[in-house]
């Protein structure tokens, strides 16, 4: 579904991608793992080109583009990458004028050209699969954290992308509010949703991704099924990072 090869890039003259290569099949769920400043969020960035790579390869579906210093890709071709991806961000990024169903048609009405009543009974199918049907009317300022970001799944399934991207998804969230949106997210990989996550939870990653991989200093240290890596992590990075999930569970 997904395949980065030889990712670069860099900020000011930083290079904080050092020629990524990662594989995302379709159908699992895949977790970017790592210490900030590992460079997983620019490269769940690169995917959908919020951050274009400076070199590199991108192929998502039967989309790919070669990317090269000085040369922005074409407008058109981007176009076409995001209309297949949809981004759930750190900090639930609602509209606070507009209630959680509005939210959800937002982009169904002015991008997709949907009719109200056909973007409304969509939003509340969506709104009802992550268990807030009774929350449609209601303003983003009287829902708790863990609400807003299941309001921002919906948003982020409604035209259907083929891949869902979560930068971050519980990060903002306590322990308790975390737990309803990792629910919501483990049925979207039950069901074969394909996703790509960024997270620091290290629990999210365990529980929900088929595939984790573990960054450090903008490379890939270590990508394996993820129940090999948590169990027994091959690289000593590796092991030194998991260790802080081990020891999460025992504290």
């Amino acid at each position: 579904m997904i395949e980065l090869r030889g990712i670069r890039k860099s900020f000011a003259g930083n290079e904080v991608l050092h020629g990524v290569d990662v594989v995302v099949p379709e159908g699992q769920v895949t977790a970017l793992i790592g210490p900030s400043g590992s460079g997983k969020s620019t490269l769940l960035r690169c995917v959908n080109l919020l951050d274009a790579p400076d070199a590199g390869r991108l192929t998502l579906g039967e989309e790919s583009l070669e990317f090269q210093p000085g040369r922005p890709p074409a407008r058109a071709a981007v176009q076409r990458i995001r209309q297949q991806t949809g981004m759930v961000f750190q900090n639930f990024q609602l509209f606070p004028h507009r209630t959680a169903v509005q939210n959800v048609m937002e982009g169904l009405v002015t991008v997709k050209g949907w009719s109200r009543e056909r973007a409304r009974e969509r939003a509340l199918g969506l709104l009802d699969k992550v268990g807030l049907r009774e929350k449609a009317d209601a303003w983003p300022s009287s829902l708790s954290g863990g609400q807003q970001q299941r309001v921002a799944i919906a948003r982020a399934l409604a035209p259907e992308p083929r891949v869902l991207l979560c930068d971050e998804p519980t990060s903002a969230l306590d322990p308790g509010l975390a737990a309803e949106v990792v629910a919501v997210l483990a049925d979207l990989a039950a069901e074969g949703m394909t996703m790509l996550m960024a997270t620091h939870d290290l629990r999210l990653a365990a529980q929900v991704a088929r595939q984790t991989v573990f960054l450090q200093d903008g490379a890939v240290v270590e990508a394996r099924p993820s129940a090999e890596l948590f169990r027994n992590p091959q690289d000593p990075r590796t092991q030194r990072f998991v260790a802080t999930l081990k020891a999460d569970t025992t504290a």
